[in-house]
């Protein structure tokens, strides 16, 4: 609607240019060539910022299909597919909360490189897997898991305090450790039971 409107009064503008000689006309003609864009711009990408936290956002790439369908094996292994499952992240935002220092949500440096994923989803080759730049981050575990009792007086995690000081530290990876280190392993999804959520 705000944009329609702005559309119509930028056409009310190229056909009035006369409106322009009063001074309420140079009111209007600011509030319309440069507050209206301004204001539309930033409701616009506030609201793609909400969409692309969505979990449907991240697997509407062709290249994302395999790990959505990677929430569903039935193995609880699978770190990401227990998670979903029982409900340990919002279904909803499945990726985002698991993922919040990447791509739009991270630095200046991940911004760049979500933008070079929309160049090579359109116009160039997209690898597969998907690898990421960087060793993933406990601090992306932490953000739950920390404080959490079954985390920190699990028997591996309490069994010596050098352990919780370096799983917290990012020392000790979670998930390539030995401990939690079937993630999304899209290349034997042909090989796996998938679970059927209740409608």
């Amino acid at each position: 609607m705000l944009i329609g409107m702005t559309i119509l009064a930028v056409a009310f503008l190229v056909a009035r240019p006369s409106v322009t000689l009063t001074r309420g006309g140079k009111q209007l003609t600011f509030v319309v060539l440069f507050l209206l864009p301004i204001i539309t711009a930033t409701m616009g990408a506030a609201e793609h910022m909400e969409r692309s936290e969505q979990t449907q956002f991240c697997l509407s790439c062709h290249i994302m299909e395999p790990y959505g369908k990677s929430l569903l094996v039935d193995d609880a292994t699978y770190l990401p597919a227990a998670h979903y499952q029982n409900g340990r992240i919002p279904r909803d935002q499945a990726c985002y909360t698991c993922h919040t220092d990447y791509v739009l949500y991270g630095t200046a440096l991940a911004k760049m490189r979500g933008l070079r994923h929309v160049y090579m989803q359109y116009f160039g080759k997209v690898t597969f897997p998907i690898r990421l730049y960087t060793p993933y981050n406990n601090r992306e575990c932490l953000h739950c898991h920390a404080g959490a009792r079954s985390f920190e007086e699990g028997v591996v995690h309490s069994a010596d305090p050098s352990i919780m000081a370096a799983i917290k530290s990012n020392e000790l990876s979670c998930v390539s450790s030995g401990c939690h280190q079937t993630v999304h392993d899209v290349a034997h999804l042909g090989e796996v039971k998938f679970w059927e959520p209740p409608k």
